[in-house]
């Protein structure tokens, strides 16, 4: 008999494709279950994207983080009364609670219509908002700047879900509304942002009105490429006064500043 210890895992000989994505391939076995390590990062993954969405957003600090850069802000609350009705009442994500919607309606108004609002929602991650949103926007706004926009104040609304943003589009008579809102968390993005934007927004609208540019993150889309995206989207949706599914981004993609030795990586050394 061999002295030679067992091997306990057995690998998958596609483990060399693992280098090129962060999903959960070729992980090898050990007899018919996950070896420990992987089934160990999935626990862990797992109860990150659960924190992801229960965690409730700093909102005091992301405000003062807005306003240190020179922003004006405004902070509004959704119908949902806290984040165990948020999760359960998905329509009460949608619409502003009573006082936020009279503090909008006070709100002084332009002479002439603001022509984006950039309204921030926690949505299912609030890591997303916290980690990304100011970045972003950093980005985005002097790209507006330089094209003349006028930008409205921007309003962070809590226990919000994607459409209360048409809401606050129009009653501060906004011609476009951009969400920036967190996305719910996969095993391994839980800080994952979407943007969506909607041309004349008014309550009642469906998705069908927005477009949608996700998964904005350091290790996802990057905050130049999403701006690149919105950008464009945002000009092509004044130019032609339509957005939504009419509307497709069909921008330049920004130049690449990774080199690739153009060898095929499904293809094994011969």
């Amino acid at each position: 008999m061999s002295d030679a210890p067992k091997t306990i895992v057995v690998t998958n000989p596609w483990s060399k494709l693992r280098q090129y994505t962060p999903a959960r391939i070729a992980l090898g076995r050990s007899g018919t279950s996950l070896p420990t390590t992987p089934h160990l990062e999935f626990q862990l993954a797992h109860a990150r994207a659960r924190n992801a969405v229960h965690h409730e957003i700093n909102v005091e600090a992301l405000e003062a983080a807005l306003q240190k850069r020179g922003h004006a802000t405004l902070v509004l609350h959704s119908a949902a009364g806290n984040r165990p009705v948020y999760l359960q009442r998905p329509d009460k994500g949608r619409k502003l609670d009573d006082a936020s919607r009279e503090a909008l309606v006070a709100a002084p108004k332009p002479a002439v219509p603001y022509d984006v609002v950039f309204v921030i929602g926690d949505g299912l991650s609030s890591f997303a908002i916290e980690e990304n949103a100011a970045a972003f926007l950093d980005v985005m706004v002097p790209a507006l700047g330089a094209s003349h926009w006028n930008i409205a104040p921007l309003v962070l609304v809590k226990e919000a879900r994607v459409a209360v943003g048409d809401e606050v589009g129009e009653l501060l008579g906004a011609k476009m509304v951009v969400v920036l809102i967190g996305e719910r968390p996969g095993l391994s993005s839980p800080d994952s942002m979407g943007i969506y934007m909607t041309l004349n927004p008014r309550a009642g609208l469906t998705d069908e009105s927005r477009n949608c540019i996700s998964n904005v993150r350091r290790e996802g889309l990057s905050y130049e490429g999403a701006a690149h995206k919105l950008l464009y989207l945002m000009t092509e949706a004044r130019r032609r006064g339509l957005s939504g599914v009419q509307l497709k981004d069909e921008a330049e993609a920004l130049p690449s500043t990774l080199t690739t030795s153009g060898e095929n990586f499904l293809l094994g050394n011969e």
